[in-house]
């Protein structure tokens, strides 16, 4: 391999660095052709890719993509399990490859730039996959909606059954009594309709009376006044006659 081919396989392992989502390190002793190739098949589909480069070039990727974490794994025969789907996914068939073969052990890794240990990687290869966590997760949210959605329709059905025992007893009938007995002082309010129209003044109101009285008395004094005129004007003209 001249300078120009090992600038290239920098340039591709520094690239795959930057881009997986995970990586996954380990110790590839003992692995035969068949057995890489069935592996890179499995890791293919399930969205990764296994690379076996020597530790001088990806130390040097390494340092191009900014992943010091990397550099520690580099002892040994190392290679490297680039992640672009689902990580649980890759670690899973990493571990089932490994139980099957009893090859391939963990060395560390990297996930979304963070450094992660052998024990974590195998706690990774535990977990479901990611569809299978969604599916988990709606189940867990949609639970106790529907558990809601049938109390609430115990609910109702219960008090439909109640309105129903209340209606064949006959208690909804007696409950409209009350609005006919209402009804009943409308009727009896009517004749006061015909009372006689009310005079300016309240009766028993002693201001009124008042009123009344000295009204009387000046019409009595106007009376006698003239009264006490008319006999003069008549004797005056009877004189004037004489």
């Amino acid at each position: 391999m001249n300078r120009d081919q090992k600038a290239a396989v920098v340039d591709e392992v520094a690239e795959q660095i930057q881009s997986a989502e995970a990586i996954f390190a380990v110790d590839y002793r003992g692995i035969s052709v068949k057995q890489a190739m069935e592996l890179r098949q499995q890791l293919t589909d399930a969205g990764a890719r296994f690379q076996v480069v020597k530790n001088r070039l990806t130390v040097r990727a390494a340092d191009k993509a900014g992943a010091e974490d990397l550099k520690q794994l580099l002892e040994g025969p190392t290679a490297f399990t680039f992640v672009a789907g689902d990580p649980a996914v890759a670690a899973k068939v990493l571990a089932t490859f490994r139980r099957q073969n009893g090859l391939l052990e963990f060395k560390g890794g990297t996930m979304e730039g963070a450094y992660v240990t052998v024990d974590q990687i195998e706690a990774i290869a535990r977990l479901p996959a990611r569809d299978v966590l969604h599916g988990q997760f709606v189940g867990v949210l949609a639970s106790p909606i529907t558990g809601l959605v049938r109390g609430l329709a115990s609910l109702v059905g219960g008090l439909a059954s109640q309105l129903g025992q209340i209606r064949d007893q006959g208690l909804v009938d007696g409950a409209e009594e009350p609005q006919a007995a209402e009804e009943e002082p409308a009727a009896e309010e009517e004749p006061a309709a015909e009372d006689p129209t009310p005079s300016d003044e309240a009766p028993g109101d002693p201001v009124a009376e008042a009123e009344t009285a000295e009204q009387e008395q000046d019409q009595e004094t106007e009376t006698e006044t003239e009264t006490s005129e008319a006999p003069s004007e008549g004797g005056e003209t009877q004189d004037e006659e004489g």
